[in-house]
C-alpha cells in the first residue's frame, strides 16, 4: 500500500510539472525596455490618477476668463504698439549693419555685444541684476 501512495505522489508531481511553464519578465514602462506603445496609456493613467492642482495654474486661468474682450483688443493692440516701437528702435540704433560688438544702454536695461566661440553673445541686463545671454549662431 505504502508503493502506491508513493507511485500516487510521484504521478502527481510530474503531472504538475509537465504543466508549468517558464516565467519570463516583460517590463509595462518604455523608460524600462517595455513596448513604446504603452506609453499614452501609462500617461493617460497617471494623468487621471493626479488629484493634485497647480496653485499658479488656477489663478492664470482665473484671470484670463474675467477679461471681457474690450480688454483684450487694448492688451493686444498695446503688445503690438510696444513691438513697433521696439523695432524702430532697433533699426535706428544699429541700422542696416545689424548688431556691433560693444555696450549699450536702454533705460535700465545694458546690453553688451560680444564675440563668442559659437557666434555673437548678447548680454542683456537690467537694473534689478538680472541679466539674460542669448547666443547668435554664426552662419
Amino acid at each position: 500500500m505504502k508503493k502506491y501512495y508513493i507511485l500516487f505522489f510521484t504521478v502527481f508531481l510530474f503531472a504538475f510539472s509537465a504543466s508549468a511553464q517558464a516565467l519570463i519578465y516583460r517590463p509595462t514602462n518604455p523608460s524600462f525596455g517595455g513596448d513604446t506603445f504603452n506609453y499614452n496609456w501609462l500617461l493617460s493613467s497617471a494623468q487621471v490618477q493626479d488629484k493634485t492642482k497647480d496653485p499658479s495654474l488656477a489663478k492664470s486661468t482665473t484671470a484670463n476668463k474675467d477679461a471681457s474682450a474690450l480688454e483684450e483688443f487694448t492688451t493686444g493692440l498695446n503688445r503690438q504698439l510696444l513691438s513697433t516701437l521696439s523695432r524702430q528702435l532697433f533699426s535706428n540704433q544699429f541700422g542696416e549693419d545689424g548688431i556691433k560688438e560693444g555696450t549699450y544702454q536702454y533705460g535700465d536695461f545694458v546690453v553688451d555685444v560680444s564675440p563668442g566661440s559659437e557666434g555673437l553673445v548678447v548680454k542683456i541686463t537690467d537694473g534689478k541684476g538680472g541679466e539674460t545671454a542669448i547666443t547668435v549662431p554664426y552662419f
